[in-house]
């Protein structure tokens, strides 16, 4: 049986690690590189890194927070933010980064999603999707949550699949920063119609909202902020419950 994995995600604005609600209200909660060597040592089984600064200058951030992660984690981790050309994948996947996620730039020209795919390999790609709840359904937002893409939640995550993702980040705008729980029902739609693995994430603030995540939302992977930044749970704590819960997880120190 595949272990679950629990990942840290840090959304970067500006060269410090910062927390919202919704995606608003943005709080600054410390260094990148010092929050995830930390993770790191903790028992993280990856690390994603977001830049959200939306400036031009958002590739050379995120190049510069490669190589300054490269340089002190030990864990595989997931880059984002400002990329946009399969040069800037490139860069960052020379940079030290094991993955790239690519999200309103996928939106505009899927097409890159199947390029990369064929030049780096599925494995390396992760298409984050952002969703919100309507009466339509769950729709695909961009540009940080801020417009609709005029997608649907489970057409995007299938297309995206059969364009060569390797890995889907399904965010839950509405349960974002909550500590909540995670939205279960579109989280299990979604994975249920793929085969590739499923990050959930979006509004874990307790232990039972992991467990949640992998038996109700059937996710393969956690992702969670707040509740880490602000030491409201620790890594190592998580993997005890889950294992007392019986859900297969990694040791701290194991090899993946």
């Amino acid at each position: 049986m595949l272990t679950r994995r629990i990942i840290p995600c840090l959304d970067v604005k500006d060269g410090k690690v910062v927390k919202g609600v919704n995606f608003t209200h943005l709080v600054e909660e410390g260094e990148p590189v010092e929050l995830g060597a930390w993770y790191s040592s903790q028992g993280a089984d990856e690390l994603v890194f977001l830049d959200i600064s939306a400036t031009v200058d958002a590739h050379r951030h995120v190049l510069n927070l490669a190589r300054q992660v490269a340089k002190d984690v030990f864990i595989p981790f997931t880059i984002g933010g400002g990329i946009r050309t399969l040069v800037d994948m490139d860069a960052l996947l020379s940079a030290g980064a094991d993955k790239v996620a690519i999200n309103t730039a996928a939106l505009k020209n899927p097409s890159l999603i199947s390029e990369a795919a064929r030049q780096f390999g599925s494995q390396f790609i992760v298409v984050a999707i952002d969703v919100q709840k309507s009466a339509e359904g769950w729709v695909v937002m961009s540009h940080g949550g801020t417009q609709s893409a005029g997608r649907q939640a489970l057409d995007w995550s299938a297309e995206a699949e059969d364009r060569g993702a390797g890995e889907i980040l399904l965010t839950s705008i509405d349960a974002d920063g909550t500590q909540q729980g995670i939205d279960c029902v579109i989280t299990r739609r979604v994975s249920r119609q793929i085969q590739i693995p499923l990050i959930a994430s979006g509004g874990i603030g307790r232990l039972e909202h992991f467990h949640e995540a992998f038996e109700k939302g059937e996710a393969d992977a956690a992702l969670a902020a707040s509740v880490f930044h602000r030491r409201i749970l620790g890594i190592g704590e998580v993997k005890d419950y889950l294992i007392r819960r019986r859900i297969p997880i990694r040791l701290a120190g194991a090899k993946p």
